[in-house]
C-alpha cells in the first residue's frame, strides 16, 4: 500500500491527513523561501539547500546556526485529563532539539510561547519546572518566552485548570566536526543505518490514538486500565501510557559527533513514521532496507488493533518504537551504536542504504514497502 492510499483510507479515522499536511508544509516553505533573498549576503542568511529537512541553517559570517520550531500538539489534552503537567517540557524540547541535531546542530537555546484561555499560575509553574528539567538534561538555556491569555480562542479538555497550546523555537550551533549541515547529500548505497529506541509515543499521532481510545473506552478513556506486558514501565492506565514523556536524543547524537564518528544523515521519526521521515534525507536516488528495527511498543500494537488499522498504516502514524535513524559508514556502525548505549540510549544497527529508492521494513508482521 502506498502512503497516499493509506492516507486516504485513514483520514476519516485519524481526523487529519498526512498527505495534505505534507502538501501544506511544502507550500508554506515555498512562500518562506521567497523571503531568503532579503538576507542574501547579510547576517542571518539562510541556507538554500536544506529544503525538506528538519531545521534550517542561518549564517553569521563563519558561524553556522540552526533554527527550528515545533509544538507538542494534542498530547496537551492528555495532560489536561490527568491534571499533570511536569513532563510536557521533555516533549517540547525533544521536538525542536532533535530536529536540530539530525542536521548536525548542537541545540543551545530555546524560546517558548504558551497560549492559554485563562491563566493558572500553578499549571504554568509545573510546565516550566518540567521544561527546566528537560533543558538541564539536554544542556539548553531557555532564553525567551511569552504567555498570552486568549480567552475562548483556546479550547481543550473541559474542567481542566487551564487549557493551552505550547510551542517553541530553538537554535543551535553547527558541530565543530562538520563543515556543513547534515542534509543527506552524502548518503550512498552500502552505508549502515543505526536506530535509537523510543520508549514512548513522543508527541505524534495523538489525534488517531485519542479517537481509537474514545471509540473503545468512551469519553473517560484516560482512566481505562492498561494491561500490556510493559505496564510497569508505561503506566497502569491508558492516560499514563499516552502521557509518557519523549526521550531527547540530541545529547546522544552530539556524543557520536564528539567521538569523531562519521554521520552522513539522520532522521527524527515523528508524524509520518519511519518511511515518511527517513525519505527526507534519502537523496541521490537511494533507498533503505531496515531489517533490525526495534519492536513496536505493545501499546502501539494494541492501539493499531483498537483503531482497526494495518501494520502498514500504523508505521505511518507512529514511530513504532524507533525514534531516530542515523546513517553512518558500515565499518563504524557498531561503534556508533555503542557510543549511544554508553550514554544510556538503546541503539542497534538496523539496516543499510540500498541503491534502489523506497524504504523497505522487515518487521515481525512481514515486509512493509513504502515507495
Amino acid at each position: 500500500m502506498s502512503q497516499t492510499s493509506a492516507d486516504t483510507a485513514l483520514k476519516a479515522t485519524a481526523g487529519y491527513s498526512i498527505e495534505e499536511g505534507n502538501a501544506a508544509s511544502k507550500n508554506a516553505y515555498h512562500w518562506a523561501q521567497k523571503t531568503f533573498a532579503t538576507r542574501a549576503g547579510k547576517p542571518g542568511e539562510p541556507a538554500q539547500d536544506l529544503a525538506g529537512g528538519f531545521s534550517n541553517e542561518i549564517r553569521f559570517g563563519a558561524e553556522r546556526l540552526g533554527i527550528g520550531s515545533d509544538g507538542i500538539g494534542t498530547k496537551i489534552e492528555v495532560a489536561e485529563r490527568l491534571d499533570r503537567y511536569d513532563t510536557l517540557g521533555y516533549d517540547l524540547i525533544a521536538m525542536v532539539a532533535d530536529d536540530l541535531v539530525v542536521a548536525g546542530f548542537i541545540p543551545t537555546n530555546l524560546s517558548n510561547i504558551i497560549d492559554v484561555n485563562t491563566l493558572n499560575y500553578e499549571v504554568v509553574n509545573e510546565l516550566m519546572r518540567g521544561l527546566h528539567d528537560a533543558a538541564q538534561f539536554s544542556q539548553i538555556a531557555v532564553t525567551g518566552g511569552e504567555i498570552a491569555e486568549l480567552g475562548n480562542r483556546i479550547g481543550g479538555y473541559p474542567g481542566a485548570r487551564m487549557n493551552f497550546n505550547w510551542c517553541s523555537t530553538a537554535v543551535g550551533v553547527l558541530h565543530p566536526s562538520l563543515e556543513r549541515p547534515l542534509s543527506g547529500a552524502n548518503v550512498r548505497a552500502g552505508q549502515a543505518v543505526v536506530a535509537l529506541r523510543s520508549p514512548s509515543f513522543r508527541s505524534n499521532g495523538y489525534s488517531l490514538a485519542r479517537r481509537a481510545l474514545t471509540k473503545t473506552f468512551g469519553e473517560a478513556w484516560h482512566t481505562a486500565p492498561y494491561t500490556g506486558p510493559d505496564a510497569a514501565e508505561m503506566g497502569q492506565t491508558w492516560g499514563e501510557v499516552m502521557l509518557a514523556p519523549s526521550l531527547i536524543f540530541a545529547p546522544g547524537v552530539v556524543a557520536v559527533l564528539d567521538a569523531g564518528l562519521p554521520l552522513h544523515a539522520a532522521a527524527h521519526i515523528t508524524g509520518g513514521g519511519i518511511a515518511d521521515n527517513f525519505k527526507r534525507v534519502l537523496k541521490n536516488g537511494v533507498g533503505a532496507e531496515l531489517t533490525n528495527l526495534f519492536e513496536p511498543l505493545p501499546a502501539m500494537q494494541q492501539l493499531a488493533e483498537l483503531a482497526g488499522i494495518s501494520p502498514q498504516e500504523a508505521y505511518l502514524y507512529w514511530n513504532m518504537g524507533n525514534g531516530m535513524l542515523l546513517v553512518t559508514d558500515e565499518a563504524q556502525a557498531e561503534a556508533v551504536a555503542e557510543t549511544l548505549r554508553a550514554r544510556g540510549y538503546q541503539a542497534q544497527v538496523a539496516g543499510r542504504i540500498t541503491p534502489e529508492p523506497g524504504v523497505t521494513l522487515r518487521v515481525g508482521v512481514g515486509e512493509l514497502r513504502y515507495e
